[in-house]
């Protein structure tokens, strides 16, 4: 979509003016802590207090949170690529980090489609990178929450931007860990059952069973931060895909995920405490 097209009502914003809305700056958010691990800029002093927490107790976390980047690339080439999906649901953006994920799609086919959602207000204060789209394509921004499948399915962004008889691929990145199996598992059950046979779940969500000690201390620290983190065996993140066939080589740490030529890969296991998989519901 091109965003000054006749599509441009998908989202309401003037670009020249951050939109007026409270960003919270003053307390921490899980996107920004992630931007902030990644290297990025948009985060404040509440973010970064927690990222350095979480550092000083799992000095690994910065190099986890670039190898959960490099996975979702690789994950939508691979499903853009190789299994022909033409449309994405991405819930829990985060931050806009170029490349975004429909432009790794897009360079597969220009026609790729993308919605993004997130919770996050200053997401949307920065969503003009998420809506950058080529011509034949399109890209959408709704506001949602992951526990709220329903509400952001029914937006007319979403209607307007993809087809849901046709395989849409839902990823989720680094976002279940942040709800309890509760809280996680009926609405990503809800958002399969929305969704067409021969469409795909990929997930990557946070673990302890590399390095135990230090990654229970890290969540501990976004606990205190008013952030609930819930890091996950292998068996518990394998549980999100029951009932769809599972894309070689199964839940791996995403270090182990079709590693490509040349990508930078942490060098000890315990670096990357994230399990990742992608699965086609039949």
């Amino acid at each position: 979509m091109d965003s000054n097209g006749p599509e441009s009502w998908l989202i309401d914003v003037d670009f020249e003016q951050p939109p007026q809305v409270d960003l919270r700056t003053d307390r921490a958010h899980s996107a920004r802590v992630y931007d902030y691990l990644l290297g990025g800029k948009t985060n404040f002093p509440a973010d970064r207090e927690v990222g350095d927490q979480v550092l000083a107790d799992l000095p690994a976390a910065r190099a986890g949170a670039a190898a959960a980047r490099a996975v979702m690339h690789r994950m939508v080439r691979r499903l853009a690529g190789q299994h022909g999906v033409r449309q994405f649901l991405d819930v829990g953006t985060g931050i806009p980090t170029a490349p975004n994920l429909h432009e790794i799609a897009q360079e597969v086919d220009p026609a790729c489609r993308v919605v993004y959602v997130d919770n996050d207000p200053i997401v949307l204060a920065h969503s003009r990178a998420l809506l950058s789209s080529t011509p034949e394509g399109r890209t959408a921004y709704v506001e949602g929450d992951l526990r709220d499948p329903g509400k952001f399915l029914a937006d007319p962004g979403v209607a307007a931007t993809l087809d849901l008889s046709e395989p849409v691929a839902l990823t989720l990145i680094n976002i279940v860990h942040f709800l309890s199996d509760e809280a996680a598992h009926p609405p990503v059950r809800e958002l399969l059952e929305a969704l067409p046979a021969g469409s795909f779940l990929a997930l990557s969500a946070g673990t302890a069973d590399n390095a135990p000690e230090a990654a229970l201390r890290g969540a501990r620290r976004y606990r205190e931060a008013g952030i609930e983190v819930y890091p996950r065996s292998r068996a518990e993140v394998e549980g999100f895909f029951a009932g769809l066939e599972l894309d070689d080589p199964g839940v791996v740490l995403i270090n182990r995920w079709h590693p490509e030529l040349g990508e930078p890969t942490a060098q000890d296991e315990a670096e990357v405490s994230v399990y990742g998989g992608l699965a086609r519901k039949p």
